[in-house]
């Protein structure tokens, strides 16, 4: 019971968290494939599938946003997150892009 309200706190948290990073002009980042991409995502984010993303670094960094990563699953933006932080760009992982477009909709 315990691990479902931390979960649950913890979510809400992550929510206020994307919220606030949106109002400072944050950069969605979809680090699907072009392909996966094409299928359907959040309107005005920036396609950097998860293979090329170390290859963007520098442009992302000179554009001093924080950034909002998404995939299909949560687990190539986790990872897409923990290269930017690596890189001193400020990061959250927003999850499925699905999850992430409803949150951005509340």
């Amino acid at each position: 019971m315990f691990g479902f309200l931390t979960n649950l706190f913890s979510n809400k948290n992550k929510h206020e968290a994307i919220k606030l990073l949106l109002q400072q002009g944050a950069v969605i980042v979809d680090v699907r494939t072009s392909a996966e991409f094409s299928t359907g995502h959040i309107s005005g984010a920036k396609n950097i599938p998860l293979q090329v993303l170390q290859g963007k670094i520098a442009s992302l960094k000179k554009d001093g946003k924080p950034v909002i990563t998404c995939c299909a699953s949560g687990m190539r933006s986790g990872s897409a997150t923990s290269l930017l932080k690596s890189h001193g760009i400020q990061s959250i992982n927003g999850g499925p892009w699905t999850s992430l477009q409803q949150i951005i909709k509340s």
